[in-house]
């Protein structure tokens, strides 16, 4: 597929989104409630990635998607309203729950030609700072792109439990998120890639399209074993983060 022309007109008058899914059950941490809501620095995991996001002043609104029932950001420890806004239409699946939350920012009039930032809610180390780096770096791409770390360990290849190769690793990224793309197209891709899709940008990239690589940061890893959440909070602690409310982001 051709890479699309944008006008510079499409490229000034575009908004950005922001898309939390937040539906999973977190299986593989273990812990009593689904991961994101697990306590981190003293308070619910998601939390402090939403912090991150309502910080970022070029952000029209950020949704987070949460499973049908969910009532947790009608609860106490829901933040106040601003910049953000949830929606009870997650799915089983991370593509499922994205493509009903593209829907649902369109329902609030996000248009086609507008942007999204798709995050995990268990990336809670993701900074203002990095969120920035990926707008300024796709903001006026014709295709969109991810934050991405390169891998700095050895790669084996493996069948069962023995190694079959060693890898040249000079070309091998890690996907980190957000991932930001346009509206339109991301609905399109995920449609056409299937609900099993595990981000939006090989979506992006079964239809033909390249997306951008922006470098991200070690520390914006995804909290998904038990231990994850020790590094977290070594992280958040390193950061100044306290128990309770001290985001070190002020929300509107």
């Amino acid at each position: 597929m051709s890479r699309p022309e944008l006008s510079a007109d499409s490229v000034a008058q575009a908004r950005i989104w922001a898309l939390i899914p937040c539906a999973g059950t977190g299986a593989r941490a273990a812990t009593a409630l689904p991961k994101q809501y697990q306590h981190v620095a003293g308070q619910a995991l998601v939390l402090h990635t939403l912090a991150a996001f309502v910080t970022v002043s070029r952000i029209a609104c950020t949704l987070v998607v949460v499973a049908v029932g969910d009532d947790f950001f009608a609860g106490p420890e829901a933040p106040p309203s601003g910049k953000w806004t949830s929606a009870p239409c997650g799915g089983a699946t991370r593509a499922i729950s994205v493509a009903k939350g593209l829907i649902a920012l369109q329902q609030q009039g996000a248009t086609d030609w507008d942007w999204v930032l798709v995050h995990d809610a268990a990336r809670c180390l993701v900074t203002p700072e990095l969120i920035d780096r990926l707008i300024d770096a796709c903001q006026a791409d014709a295709i969109g792109g991810l934050l991405a770390h390169p891998v700095a360990d050895t790669l084996k290849l493996a069948a069962g439990d023995r190694v079959t190769a060693t890898t040249d690793r000079a070309r091998y990224w890690l996907a980190q998120t957000p991932q930001m793309f346009r509206i339109g197209a991301l609905r399109s891709a995920l449609r056409a890639a299937g609900e099993r899709v595990t981000d939006e940008s090989s979506a992006i990239e079964a239809i033909g399209l390249s997306p951008k690589l922006v470098r991200g940061s070690a520390t914006n890893f995804k909290v998904t074993y038990p231990e994850d959440f020790a590094l977290a909070n070594a992280v958040l602690a390193g950061r100044g983060r306290k128990p309770g409310k001290d985001l070190n982001y002020d929300y509107p």
